[in-house]
């Protein structure tokens, strides 16, 4: 047995202490903790390092349910390594990888292959997803029935929605057989391409302006960043909100299309960036159903630290849109009341080339906990050991790995945070972001709750 660490003088917090305490970690494991003003100093050996934290925040590493890391294939956007260096920087241990990448993962051989190389870098442990159909072709969905959840957790068609219903069903029937989450990206499909002319007049509108708006621009110093958009031009308001109105109707019917489909076949299914009031009563009222009829509560959910932050006044392009106040709210409520699960980045790095044409999406996950603390935290809304639940505790549960929580024999994936401290955003400054997108809504914003350092497996990986 190798020589441990012992981290000392910290605050430890996780979904169920906050607390003064030491934390003993040993092999890669979390060996023992120490709550309160414990004799724990007494317990170190001369070859224990003892680490003094000076009173800081230590926490479990979080847990990211939905990533796109874009590797292989897109790498001039992403690759294992950048992204990995950035989850590190965000306080991650564990991520879940879309397979939208090219080609696309569709089989358990492909993504093994790209946990181990994820493995090799050591900076992060990944689960890649797979397709619920061949090569997102909608039909082929034969080789879920080969895969073992323990190294394949989670199937989806991410980035898209299998539009045939007949084909959802038997996808969900057979992951229902193999205990695989079908995490459902519900948006129509009909419905989302008749959204796009709206949104390329809208970049078109932009680009002629004279001032784009969608650069991503931040807001410095606030914890509402959703700005007045009293800037962005009469023509580009107006097709976005026809391309919002459009984009919500694709993912209010698709939410509830594949909950009843989840009702129908007991498939543990995830419904991922939960954006919508109406979407979020369709979850809750489905979950009332099952446990109403004796089912179980097999329904989780996630939302994105950008939807709890922003609203539509930002023209920023991402999928789900920014929605309004009021959808914001509700899902801040949902937090609070517990009908949200999990907080997931949907980390969506592209080149500014792909950003200026359209691609929808953000590079968060550098981002999404200080963004999260800030919005969340420091307004009173929730305690940071409901945050910590939220992104590490609940998404571990969800998973079926002992991660997540400080307690012996989980995983050392510990992360160090000044809950005082402050950053800017500066996407442009690689000394200290270290995603190759430089894709953000928070670029100049200044975020509190400041991730100081990230073990992995009990090894020092960030910085």
């Amino acid at each position: 047995m190798s020589g441990g660490t012992l981290f000392t003088n910290a605050r430890l917090v996780d979904r169920d202490i906050d607390c003064p305490g030491s934390v003993l970690i040993r092999d890669g494991l979390i060996e023992a903790v120490y709550l309160g003003d414990s004799a724990a100093l007494q317990t170190a050996s001369a070859a224990i390092n003892i680490v003094d934290l000076g009173g800081k925040v230590l926490m479990p590493a979080f847990i990211d349910l939905h990533a796109h890391f874009r590797d292989p294939g897109q790498e001039y956007k992403e690759d294992l390594v950048s992204a990995s260096r950035a989850a590190a920087a965000g306080g991650y241990g564990t991520v879940v990888l879309m397979a939208n990448t090219n080609p696309v993962i569709s089989d358990s051989d492909a993504a093994v292959r790209v946990r181990e190389r994820a493995a090799s870098i050591g900076l992060v442990d990944a689960f890649q997803a797979v397709s619920l159909t061949r090569d997102f072709n909608g039909s082929d969905t034969s080789a879920l029935a080969s895969l073992d959840p323990a190294h394949v957790p989670v199937a989806t068609e991410d980035g898209r929605e299998v539009a045939s219903a007949a084909v959802m069903l038997e996808a969900m029937r057979t992951c229902a057989v193999t205990g695989v989450i079908v995490s459902c990206h519900c948006e129509d499909p009909a419905l989302a391409a008749s959204a796009r002319p709206f949104r390329e007049a809208a970049l078109r509108a932009d680009a002629e302006s004279g001032f784009p708006a969608f650069a991503d621009r931040g807001r410095r110093g606030s914890s509402d960043f959703s700005g007045s958009g009293d800037s962005v031009p009469q023509a580009v308001r107006k097709n976005l909100a026809e391309a919002e109105r459009l984009l919500r109707l694709a993912e209010d019917t698709m939410t509830v299309r594949n909950l009843t489909l989840a009702a129908e076949t007991g498939c543990r299914v995830h419904i991922a960036h939960i954006s919508t009031v109406g979407s979020l009563n369709a979850l809750r009222h489905a979950r009332s159903a099952l446990l109403h009829g004796g089912g179980l509560p097999s329904i989780t959910c996630e939302v994105t630290p950008h939807h709890l932050a922003l609203t539509d006044t930002v023209p920023a392009i991402v999928n789900p849109p920014l929605r309004s106040r009021a959808d914001r709210d509700a899902l801040i409520e949902g937090i609070i009341d517990g009908t949200i699960d999990a907080i997931a980045t949907d980390h969506a790095p592209h080149s500014l080339a792909d950003k200026a044409a359209g691609a929808p999406g953000f590079s968060g996950i550098q981002t999404a906990f200080s963004s999260c603390y800030t919005v969340l935290v420091k307004t009173g809304r929730i305690g940071l050991s409901r945050l910590s639940a939220l992104m590490a505790a609940r998404p571990a549960e969800i998973l079926g790995v002992a991660r997540g929580l400080l307690r012996p024999g989980y995983a050392a994936d510990l992360a160090l945070i000044d809950p005082e401290g402050e950053w800017t955003v500066e996407p442009n400054d690689s000394s200290r972001w270290f995603s190759k997108s430089i894709n953000t809504p928070f670029c100049g914003s200044v975020l509190s709750g400041k991730v100081l350092s990230t073990w992995h497996r009990g090894r020092k990986v960030y910085p």
